[in-house]
């Protein structure tokens, strides 16, 4: 009596074996890992490690598994990367709104300053040029009522 085979055969009995197309879909549809680590030694220090981990599997038996960092990654997706781009819109639309506003509030704080300045410069002319100048705008003022 025979008992059935576990898992199917990899190489169908006729022996014709089994194309490359027939072994990648099999390890897409499964998936494969290969994992492995280098390491470079001088004198038992240990100078460089590199670790090695390869899934081969489908995009679908990768997301089965958990795994869809292609998703956000703004150089493999559109989506990611509009998304990444309004992100990035939106710091500097509220670098622009910080930006204006410090600058209107410098404006009037400038404005402020210049009235002083003026004011303050008034008050230390001498008597006489502060008489000549009044009397100068009331002359304008005077010719100005006379024209209505």
């Amino acid at each position: 009596m025979a008992t059935p085979a576990r898992f199917p055969d990899a190489y169908p009995p006729d022996g014709s074996g089994a194309n490359l197309a027939d072994i990648l879909e099999r390890v897409l549809d499964k998936g494969i890992v290969i994992a492995g680590d280098i390491r470079i030694n001088l004198l038992d220090i240990e100078l460089l490690t590199i670790k090695l981990r390869l899934i081969v599997a489908s995009i679908d038996k990768a997301k089965e598994m958990g795994i869809d960092w292609w998703e956000d990654d703004p150089a493999l997706s559109t989506g990611a990367r509009r998304r990444e781009l309004a992100r990035e819109n939106d710091e500097l639309k509220e670098r622009i709104a910080a930006l204006e506003s410090a600058r209107s509030v410098e404006t009037a704080e400038s404005a402020a300053q210049q009235k002083r300045a003026a004011s303050a410069k008034k008050e230390q002319e001498p008597t006489g040029v502060k008489k000549e100048r009044e009397s100068a705008s009331a002359k304008k003022e005077q010719g100005a009522v006379a024209d209505e």
